[in-house]
């Protein structure tokens, strides 16, 4: 049981929380916004830990779908389902139950949250098959790790207006920006195999295009919210992002694998910097 419990975390990534974070803070932003402050306990237990229970399960569907590509990459090979320590069915029954308890959080909120938890959860199961497909696949990951925008403002207003879908489209760009990096980790191995990646398809304007997805995304955010009277806390909180973007594209400037997913481990803390302005924007006004 002790060996089958750690390879389910190793499955979920239980050791590298960077990945759920991504999702998390801009989730809790939404939530914010959309409350005017703070959402309640409620709100914030529901969110967050659903937030961590749908990005595990994600793990599981995308490992089981990317079985026969990942033992032909060096970082990817010895994944629980690809190294064969666990069955494809047994990783799918945990994606299961994990999403499952997700929906049961989902079902405590109101009946729009509801509706917009299936779609979320068709385009995380669309997700792992459209680098088979699409040449930007990492634009489908954007929509998935975005819809928590939607769902905050959802379950605060139980309508989701404009607001939430400009919010989505800026952080669209950050998830492009961030997943583009992580695509120059494995950019070699992906020509190989025959996978389809931003990096690749992007070529030699890769990190000029993960800079404009910075900025793109940081602008929107603070477009947005500028009509929205925030306090000069938040002004400063985009200007900390945008001084971790600029780190970002020097770590990545020379496409080498350790700055570029290096780069790709400390986008968190981009996240976690709006967030934390949003946060004191509203303690202050």
């Amino acid at each position: 049981m002790k060996t089958r419990l750690s390879l389910y975390l190793q499955l979920i990534r239980w050791d590298r929380p960077a990945g759920w974070l991504l999702l998390l803070w801009p989730t809790l932003s939404a939530l914010w916004i959309a409350s005017h402050g703070f959402p309640g306990w409620h709100l914030l237990a529901v969110f967050t830990l659903g937030t961590f229970l749908m990005r595990s399960a994600g793990c599981c569907v995308n490992d089981v779908a990317d079985r026969d590509f990942d033992r032909h990459v060096k970082r990817t090979a010895e994944r629980p389902v690809t190294s064969g320590k666990l069955g494809s069915r047994e990783a799918l029954a945990l994606g299961a139950v994990l999403a499952l308890l997700a929906f049961g959080l989902v079902l405590t909120t109101n009946t729009t949250t509801i509706a917009w938890s299936f779609a979320a959860l068709a385009i995380t199961l669309i997700y792992p098959f459209a680098k088979r497909f699409v040449a930007m696949p990492q634009a489908v990951l954007g929509v998935a790790f975005s819809f928590g925008i939607p769902m905050a403002f959802a379950a605060v207003q139980s309508r989701v207006p404009l607001v939430a879908g400009v919010l989505l489209l800026g952080n669209l760009f950050w998830v492009i920006a961030y997943d583009t990096e992580y695509a120059m980790v494995d950019r070699d191995d992906d020509l190989r195999i025959g996978m389809k990646t931003s990096a690749i398809t992007l070529g030699r304007f890769d990190v000029a295009a993960v800079m404009l997805c910075y900025l793109v995304y940081l602008l929107i955010w603070v477009l947005w919210q500028a009509q929205q009277d925030y306090s000069a806390i938040y002004l400063i909180a985009i200007g900390l992002a945008l001084l971790q973007a600029l780190w970002h594209g020097w770590l990545i400037r020379k496409r080498e694998r350790d700055g570029c997913f290096k780069a790709f481990r400390l986008n968190h803390w981009m996240g976690f910097t709006v967030f934390a302005g949003i946060v004191l924007s509203y303690r202050v006004g």
